[in-house]
């Protein structure tokens, strides 16, 4: 008896002929081909190109950050270096025609539908690979399989995307993420590259590669720009999103992860709850908590807010930072952790933009330079606290070397210029410096750049706005190197 569920093959082929329109034109679509690539595309492409290895390239990172733009950037790029149209393959997984199909099934009907028949020598693009049921198991599969091609997917859940990929798919998987914006990108995307440029400093007596800003109150400017719109591309070039941020923000991004993303990934039942819980943690971003005061505030058992604070994490909408103390210990219990918002726009979303004098402005700025690190995987972040006697101290950024887990170095970020007038006032941050022999500290503010000698510990001023922007420049130039701050 004959399947009257099934969708029939014709309309499956139509629509892979429709998502390919390069078999027939022999170019992308021109809603990609008009969208400026991101920076982090100099990094992906090669991973693309590269055959040499028999691994799947995963693309992950939070919605709206340009995934699918940057496939198709990377489609073009495979065209002008001459790879034939008919080797090169798109498939949306979400796209309810495809349902109940395997990858396999579907790279197949793509060799139908593009004419190629060659099951060698392609680039298969599979575009939100969370929708496909055990995927990490069919791609493995798929690798195994056909060596020779290349397999390219996204996936917005990313770090379930992460798990998943390290449990199943060892040596057969390369996992790359795409953050959102980096208030870099946000400067380059507009082409204000002129507002920075490249300058030398002196670390410690040494001469370092650094960055100065020509005009820093249209640099502080656009920052606040960056804090209020800045994290996904598509508001940089669509007024009516800016002007509607809740909206675009809210409705597409937050409610399709805590409403469909969470709940088909982890079984989450009471999505209202989640939902209640990430607006109380977006809304305190870059506070302290502990998991007794967030019982206490929310009503939620110790037990269901660590699964939602893993839940949220997994999908890349929260960063939680840990506590180390005054010797940069680690404590033997949780008594105490940060979370920030991997994007502060999202904060503006919820709640209303931030300006330069509202008591909010400290910490949405705070939660900019973490979220700015964040694009660093290979740095583990953590923030100090200790009461010693009377006495209490907090740093707010230290980052621990891997091997010796001492602290590398550590940075205040004020959004204030009084430290550098009274650079004094800076006592947890020399204290801790000198129990961990650190000989230097960067210190943000709002327009200030200078160095002094304080204790015997030099202190690097820099505005927060630049700062951000060499976090950035930073990690895509030493994207293989040692990161420095």
């Amino acid at each position: 008896m004959e399947n009257s569920y099934a969708i029939p093959t014709e309309k499956i082929l139509e629509r892979l002929r429709f998502e390919n329109p390069w078999w027939r034109t022999g170019a992308i679509a021109a809603q990609f081909n008009d969208m400026n690539r991101r920076l982090y595309f100099d990094l992906f492409f090669p991973m693309v190109q590269d055959i040499t290895v028999r691994r799947a390239l995963i693309l992950m990172g939070p919605r709206r950050v340009g995934k699918t733009v940057m496939m198709h950037h990377a489609i073009h790029a495979l065209l002008e270096s001459g790879v034939p149209a008919s080797s090169i393959a798109f498939i949306g997984i979400d796209n309810p025609i495809y349902i109940n199909m395997g990858l396999e099934e579907l790279f197949l009907k793509t060799l139908e539908a593009s004419g190629s028949g060659e099951a060698e020598g392609n680039y298969v693009f599979f575009d939100e690979i969370q929708y496909l049921r055990d995927w990490e198991r069919h791609l493995k599969v798929m690798v195994d399989s056909y060596p020779k091609t290349k397999f390219i997917v996204s996936g917005s859940a990313a770090a379930a995307l992460r798990m998943k990929s390290s449990e199943s798919g060892a040596g057969r998987f390369h996992d790359f993420m795409l953050p959102p914006l980096t208030f870099q990108e946000f400067i380059h995307l507009q082409d204000l590259q002129y507002l920075v440029q490249p300058n030398e400093t002196t670390f410690l007596g040494t001469t370092v590669p650094f960055y100065k800003a020509i005009d820093i109150k249209e640099l502080n400017q656009q920052f606040f720009n960056y804090l209020n719109y800045g994290g996904y591309p598509e508001v940089l070039f669509d007024e009516r999103i800016k002007d509607d941020m809740p909206k675009f923000i809210k409705n597409d991004i937050i409610d399709k992860v805590l409403l469909r993303d969470l709940p088909s990934i982890y079984g989450i039942s009471d999505v209202q709850e989640l939902n209640r819980f990430f607006t109380y943690l977006a809304f305190n971003t870059g506070k302290e908590f502990s998991y007794q005061k967030i019982a206490k505030d929310s009503a939620l058992k110790k037990e269901k807010i660590r699964e939602y604070l893993q839940y949220l994490e997994a999908v890349f909408l929260i960063s939680v930072v840990n506590k180390v103390d005054v010797n940069a210990r680690h404590f033997k219990r949780v008594t105490g952790f940060k979370v920030y918002l991997t994007n502060p726009s999202l904060r503006t979303a919820l709640f209303s933009p931030v300006s330069y004098t509202d008591d909010e402005a400290g910490g949405i700025v705070e939660t900019a330079i973490f979220s700015q690190w964040m694009h660093r995987e290979n740095v583990r972040l953590y923030y100090a606290r200790w009461r010693l006697g009377r006495k209490e101290g907090e740093v707010d950024m230290v980052q621990l070397d891997d091997v010796s887990q001492k602290p590398s170095w550590a940075v205040e970020i004020k959004w204030s210029n009084r430290f550098a007038d009274n650079p004094g006032k800076l006592r947890s941050l020399i204290e801790f410096c000198k129990q961990n022999r650190i000989k230097a500290a960067v210190v943000t503010s709002i327009d200030r750049q200078t160095q002094l000698l304080q204790d015997g510990i030099e202190l690097n001023y820099h505005p927060a706005s630049l700062y951000a922007y060499i976090i950035g420049a930073n990690t895509l130039n030493q994207s293989n190197e040692k990161p420095t701050f």
